[in-house]
């Protein structure tokens, strides 16, 4: 597989034929009558999805990676395998250093704790000791500018305010790599400036990040690398100005997935 970004650092995340399936009951009562006359059915009827259709890639160290494609081509379930949310149906994935994972806003958050309990549970999950969460409260805390609601269950936050006290736990505990799917875009713009200001420095730091995003001048602006999905197939991996103008091309015809090969895509 070739490197767009000529980065030559470790391989930090390794999917080799991945395979994504999701079990889907094909049936949903939609009256009260019907949903008794379930209870009295022996067979319930489902399908199998597949999310991933046989994804390979690799990312090294230091690069910065953009998924993108249109809404349900798998990119959230790449980013949620990668964090270890979702075992894969088949194939083989490899991740190596510590992941810090901005995937679904409020995700790994208590509703019933308060901001500051959060932390501690969020920083217990991602492996570090209570010692080491405690030492970083303080800078989760000014990165949030939360105030008084650090301290109010989290049930009671905005979507802003659970973005921000996300990205500043994810970035604080300072991991190796650092997903990130869409969410940047909630918050006001002064927060999202310094959201993309502690990007740039763990780019500059040499971190590994996959950013999922429908944004293509944020992608562009970030990321050296992008990898193109549709419906769970992999169509193109290479330099960002190239996927994405292979992209928008598909856009304005018709997609063909099942199509693997690709002018960018790695050999």
């Amino acid at each position: 597989m070739s490197n767009p970004g000529g980065v030559s650092g470790a391989e930090r995340i390794c999917f080799q034929g991945v395979v994504q399936r999701f079990r889907l009951i094909q049936e949903r009562p939609d009256t009260l009558r019907e949903a008794f006359a379930h209870l009295f059915r022996k067979k319930v009827t489902y399908h199998d999805f597949e999310a991933l259709k046989g994804v390979s890639f690799v990312v090294r160290e230091g690069e910065t990676v953009a998924i993108i494609g249109r809404n349900g081509s798998g990119k959230s379930t790449i980013l949620k395998i990668i964090a270890g949310v979702y075992r894969p149906s088949a194939g083989e994935v490899r991740v190596s250093g510590h992941v810090g994972a901005l995937i679904e806003l409020g995700a790994g958050f208590h509703a019933d704790l308060t901001g500051r309990e959060n932390i501690i549970l969020n920083g217990l999950l991602m492996g570090l000791s209570k010692l080491e969460i405690q030492s970083r409260e303080q800078e989760i805390l000014d990165f949030a500018e939360l105030g008084d609601f650090i301290d109010s269950p989290v049930k009671q936050y905005s979507s802003g305010m659970f973005m921000r006290l996300g990205f500043a736990v994810a970035t604080e505990i300072d991991p190796d790599i650092l997903l990130i799917d869409e969410i940047l875009a909630v918050g006001d713009e002064s927060f999202q400036q310094k959201c993309a200001a502690r990007i740039d420095d763990f780019r500059r730091r040499g971190k590994t990040i996959v950013f999922v995003s429908h944004s293509l001048a944020e992608v562009s602006k970030l990321c050296h690398r992008a990898i193109l999905i549709d419906s769970g197939v992999l169509l193109a991996d290479g330099p960002t100005d190239q996927v994405i103008a292979e992209y928008e091309q598909r856009m304005h015809g018709s997609f063909e997935p099942q199509a693997h090969a690709s002018a960018v895509r790695s050999a």
